[in-house]
């Protein structure tokens, strides 16, 4: 009976899947230009804004736009994203955040002429790792799944490969604001939109082998 419950409770979770619902989202900075239209957010991105902690360039910013609603345990997030990048460091993804001090965000960044899959990693202070694209891309996907106390950063092309970008530590347990980020450090501002934003409830990991363990 129990190994047939167990069953149950899988199927039902492995089908668990849903858009988030951006009108109930939050805002974090606030930009002055933006709408949802057709399940997609597009934004005029706040000029000279970002996030980063205190290494490598001895300042601390925290004042780019981020929507978001918050998660606790386990999921996988992703979304398409469309700019129209223009100065350098214009960029735009996820963001997963627990405070102004532990928070990564990961999406493309456009780089002295060059498009780039990019990540920070910020617990007190930020750290930077890119990858140079060949080419310039007119949309990206990018996706993070959390797991325990680690989150893998993937992007795409066509929704279907997925390429892993990172894998950062993030505290588990604890809930995390998850949601759409962009920002302008050097520039005038850019347009940008943001469509399919989805966010999947996994399994606790801890749970489904305490669960294994204890069917009979």
């Amino acid at each position: 009976m129990k190994k047939l419950l167990f069953g149950l409770l899988m199927a039902v979770v492995a089908q668990t899947s849903f858009a988030q619902t951006l009108e109930k989202m939050q805002w974090f900075n606030e930009p002055e230009q933006w709408e949802i239209k057709d399940k997609t957010l597009s934004m005029f991105v706040t000029p000279q804004s970002d996030y980063w902690r205190i290494s490598h360039y001895g300042f601390t910013v925290d004042d780019a736009p981020f929507y978001y609603s918050v998660y606790g345990g386990e999921f996988e997030a992703k979304v398409k994203i469309t700019g129209d990048y223009k100065a350098r460091f214009d960029q735009a993804g996820l963001m997963l955040r627990i405070d102004h001090e532990n928070y990564i965000k990961a999406g493309i960044e456009f780089v002295d002429g060059k498009f780039n899959v990019s990540t920070v990693v910020t617990h007190k202070t930020s750290d930077w790792s890119v990858i140079t694209l060949d080419k310039p891309v007119p949309y990206i996907w990018i996706k993070a799944v959390r797991r325990l106390d680690a989150v893998e950063i993937f992007y795409s092309f066509d929704d279907k490969t997925y390429i892993m970008m990172r894998n950062a530590w993030l505290q588990d347990n604890i809930p995390v604001k998850v949601g759409l980020m962009a920002a302008c450090p050097d520039g005038d501002g850019f347009k940008v939109k943001f469509e399919n934003f989805k966010v999947k409830h996994l399994p606790d990991m801890r749970r489904l082998d305490w669960l294994k363990k204890n069917a009979e």
